[in-house]
């Protein structure tokens, strides 16, 4: 496989390899090392990507697989949080609304079970389907859509319970 073949397949999914990686690891520069770290596994075993139905689903399993290692390896007590900043604009008063809001939710995100974390972040931040997201955890959809009902509840009530945020 040339290397065009093989930027063609895997640079499409760069950017969902990263969310979920932030996701679990929190900070972006860990994040970015395990997208590199995966990449480079990827190019060195390039020539049986073809064999693979899907390369995006084998990337996701790749990149989560390797940020659980992470997290259980003793470096993980290094990881720093790292906060973004906000870009000045002429909506700004609505934008910190609406990244206070997501940002409740994905502090209490940060609180679920592991794989409750990971199925909400495929499933709500990704858009993957039950089935690759079984498929990517080895699970089946059942227990995925169960997994996924129990998160959401759970960041629903925190929302409601911790910051008396008004949901219906």
């Amino acid at each position: 496989m040339k290397q065009n073949e093989f930027i063609d397949i895997v640079l499409p999914f760069k950017d969902k390899l990263f969310r979920l990686a932030k996701r679990i690891l929190v900070s972006s520069d860990e994040a970015e090392d395990a997208v590199q770290e995966v990449y480079l596994k990827l190019w060195k075993g390039k020539e049986s990507i073809k064999n693979y139905k899907n390369p995006e689903a084998f990337a996701i399993t790749m990149i989560k697989n390797y940020c659980l290692d992470r997290l259980k390896s003793k470096q993980a007590s290094n990881l720093k949080i790292v906060h973004s900043n906000f870009q000045n604009s002429e909506n700004l008063e609505r934008q910190l609304e609406a990244n206070d809001g997501v940002e409740l939710v994905f502090r209490i995100m940060e609180s679920l079970p592991e794989q409750q974390k990971i199925i909400l972040q495929l499933r709500d931040v990704e858009e993957l389907e039950f089935a690759e997201i079984a498929k990517i955890l080895d699970s089946n959809e059942t227990a995925i859509r169960v997994a996924l009902s129990r998160a959401r509840k759970t960041v629903r009530d925190q929302l409601i319970k911790k910051y008396n945020y008004g949901i219906s």
